[in-house]
């Protein structure tokens, strides 16, 4: 009988735990942008940036800090769940909401709004291996400008 009971007790444990870690997204940590293998057009690139993502109760919270061209530094936030819905993003002045769709475990598609508009589409991929995200973005900026940027981070 004890050895039964600890067999339910140890599968238990592996069943959450298997659970847990297919829930996590595979974005979670942190990322520096390699600037060899990502092109922006029409330019210029940022000299640097690093993107966080940080799983919660309330979704997941992507913090994007930037050192732009010019030495000007920003930075970026947005917390959301991947159900299609339209979530708060503070700090780009290029849009100030986003949604976002999942995929497949890899892979989600975001939608980038200003003013209710839509501004930007864009797919943020990690690897199989978990070393690489990529984020593809589509977007024409505050100014009118037409962005075609592919971003590639190394995970930290």
């Amino acid at each position: 009988m004890k050895t039964i009971f600890t067999t339910m007790i140890v599968g238990a444990i592996l069943v959450v735990g298997a659970s847990a870690a297919l829930a996590a997204d595979a974005a979670a940590g942190t990322w520096k942008l390699n600037l060899a293998k990502s092109t922006y057009s029409p330019g210029p690139a940022p000299k640097s940036q690093t993107r966080s993502y940080v799983e919660s109760e309330r979704g997941l919270t992507v913090t994007i800090k930037t050192v732009a061209a010019d030495g000007r530094e920003s930075t970026a936030t947005l917390t959301f769940k991947d159900d299609g819905k339209p979530y708060p993003s503070s700090g780009n002045p290029d849009y100030d909401m986003v949604s976002v769709m999942r995929v497949d475990p890899l892979t989600v598609h975001s939608t980038q709004m200003r003013a209710g508009k839509t501004v930007g589409a864009g797919v943020r991929t990690v690897s199989k291996d978990g070393k690489t995200l990529t984020f593809s973005q589509k977007l024409t900026d505050k100014s009118g400008v037409k962005h075609d940027d592919v971003a590639v981070y190394d995970r930290q």
